[in-house]
């Protein structure tokens, strides 16, 4: 998603992390803060084995939502720019430390390569949508008006900056008219919180670019201003919110963590550190349009606009282009599938005409994204296509 140059710049930030011994289940405890000096230590030795950044933990949910294991062989192919490819090809191609397939609740393939289930991969960007789900639940119970209204409204102190007039729809689909450069800035603004400065007068520096709601712009600062502005909306800090709306009542099972600044403040842009099965439990949310079992957990229509071109200048330009919608990023062409994407190749992919979610989680991932696409309809297709009506194994937490 990004140049080369800014994962260079931001390779001093752990991708992964090992998971530390099971918590105790919990479904409304806080998540739990800790300093970037007692950071989980990750496996890999020829990269940091820490956080630069203090974290909060995220506690499995009371009610995880099982997966069943009925593992299949994979025996597709795709072509692109005239060469066929089979799907280990592209795992290996693409750098993949971590793949996993849903039909539904049934995990049909999980493959790990220097990783395990219990990884706790960092997710980069793929934490936008995250936050993006979580201004959606904030609407729906009223914190937020609407997301038409100015984001000083819930932060004023953005006030005198660029994000002055600026709506939170306008954050949303990535159109502030801010003048950022993400490839340039969000290194910079990384390692300068990493090193200790706060984010938030940082967003207070920004300065307008452009007239808001005219183009789109990818801006990680967007991002973090969001979460600003569930916190602010919702009264808890947005560590907290994400617990309680999301990992507990999306019924995910695992650990997980999530970066901040040394302010408190909860980055939103990036850095959730989750299992491979518990992105794909967030991935199973969307594609059952925000329930799980009879539970609406976020508003289905939310889900709806969220995976759609939010703006005509946020369609995809062709068929294995991608569009914008709410944070989340949307597929070209009439398949409509969309997914959650992060620096380096992280990826949830959901493809609701084929009922499939796929996570891929690697450490640099040389393919393209349009390459990426079209492995993931493959697949999405092939599953379909296969579909069983047996039984499965038990269900795994």
């Amino acid at each position: 998603m990004y140049a080369r140059a800014a994962w260079a710049a931001l390779s001093a930030v752990v991708l992964v992390t090992a998971a530390p011994a099971p918590a105790a289940h919990a479904s409304a405890a806080p998540a739990v803060r800790t300093s970037a000096a007692a950071a989980p230590a990750g496996p890999w030795a020829d990269r940091p084995s820490q956080l630069l950044m203090p974290w909060s933990t995220l506690r499995p949910s009371a009610d995880p939502v099982p997966l069943q294991e009925a593992i299949k062989p994979l025996p597709v192919s795709y072509e692109w720019e005239g060469q066929r490819y089979t799907i280990d090809d592209f795992l290996l191609r693409s750098g993949t430390l971590g793949f996993v397939v849903l039909d539904g609740q049934r995990i049909v393939a999980e493959r790990y390569r220097g990783a395990s289930r219990d990884t706790r991969f960092q997710s980069w960007s793929v934490a936008k949508s995250f936050t993006g789900t979580a201004v959606g639940i904030a609407l729906s119970e009223g914190h937020i008006g609407s997301i038409d209204e100015p984001v000083t409204k819930y932060v004023p102190e953005l006030g005198r900056s660029g994000y002055a007039g600026v709506s939170i729809r306008d954050l949303l689909r990535m159109s502030s008219g801010i003048e950022w450069t993400e490839e340039q800035d969000v290194p910079v603004v990384h390692a300068a919180a990493a090193a200790g400065a706060s984010i938030e007068r940082m967003a207070g520096r920004q300065r307008r670019g452009w007239e808001p709601g005219s183009r789109f712009e990818y801006t990680s600062m967007n991002s973090f201003v969001l979460a600003w502005v569930v916190a602010r909306a919702t009264g808890l800090p947005f560590r907290d919110y994400l617990q309680q709306r999301i990992w507990n009542a999306g019924g995910m099972a695992d650990t997980a963590y999530l970066g901040s600044d040394h302010y408190d403040a909860d980055l939103g842009y990036c850095c959730v550190h989750a299992t491979a099965r518990d992105f794909a439990r967030f991935g199973l949310l969307y594609l059952r349009d925000g329930r799980v079992g009879d539970r609406q957990v976020v508003p289905e229509s939310w889900v709806r606009a969220s995976t759609r071109p939010s703006a005509p200048f946020n369609e995809p330009a062709g068929e294995t282009s991608r569009g914008y919608g709410l944070q989340w990023w949307i597929g070209g062409g009439d398949h409509g599938d969309y997914m959650a994407s992060g620096l380096g190749g992280q990826r949830i992919y959901v493809s609701p005409r084929h009922g499939v979610v796929i996570t891929k989680n690697t450490v640099y991932s040389t393919t393209s994204g349009g390459e990426e696409l079209t492995a993931f309809r493959a697949v999405a297709a092939h599953v379909a296509a296969t579909r069983s009506t047996a039984p499965a194994a038990a269900a795994l937490p």
